[in-house]
């Protein structure tokens, strides 16, 4: 595996919700500031990063995640706020509930992979930059205000992998039934 400047790693996965939606509002500022918009990464929530090496991700863990994904209903989100970490900036789905519930039954499927490798408590967000100090991220807060809120229907859970440059989607699991 090699790094790159990005910080990611070759080989590694995630499980995210593409929220296209949020791009005509968030394109311009994530390309910008944001590392994974620069390595391939549409606007999204994150489920579950990192999760497996992309080499042990086989038919039969893609068999798997169909079924754990498949056992929860579509939902419709709401971004109509901005939110912070500590040098991020970010928008906050409105419900939280049904990504935190996704995150859930995939990790108890692979208690090996937590959310962050267990640094952080998972908190669903969409990241519009990062690594930046308070003035920048308030200006693009206010900025964004004014091309908010934006309203998804999520029906989807897309695992992508990092092959050293860019960030690819390789398999789409779709939400199908009452949640888990």
């Amino acid at each position: 595996m090699t790094n790159d400047s990005s910080g990611f790693v070759a080989g590694q996965s995630a499980l995210v919700v593409r929220i296209p939606e949020a791009e005509p509002a968030v394109r311009t500022w994530r390309e910008r500031y944001d590392p994974a918009a620069r390595a391939g990464v549409p606007a999204h929530v994150t489920v579950l990063f990192p999760f497996l090496h992309a080499d042990l991700i086989d038919t039969a863990a893609s068999d798997v995640l169909a079924e754990v994904i498949g056992r929860h209903s579509p939902f419709d989100v709401s971004f109509e706020s901005c939110g912070r970490f500590p040098g991020v900036l970010y928008l906050a789905p409105v419900p939280e509930a049904p990504f935190r519930r996704l995150t859930e039954a995939i990790v108890e499927r692979w208690p090996q992979t937590p959310p962050y490798g267990g640094k952080y408590e998972p908190v669903p967000h969409l990241t519009i930059a990062q690594g930046q100090d308070d003035a920048v991220l308030d200006a693009l807060a206010t900025d964004l205000r004014g091309n908010l809120p934006v309203t998804a229907h999520v029906s989807s859970v897309d695992l992508v992998a990092y092959d050293g440059t860019e960030w690819t989607r390789r398999a789409t699991f779709t939400l199908r039934r009452g949640d888990a």
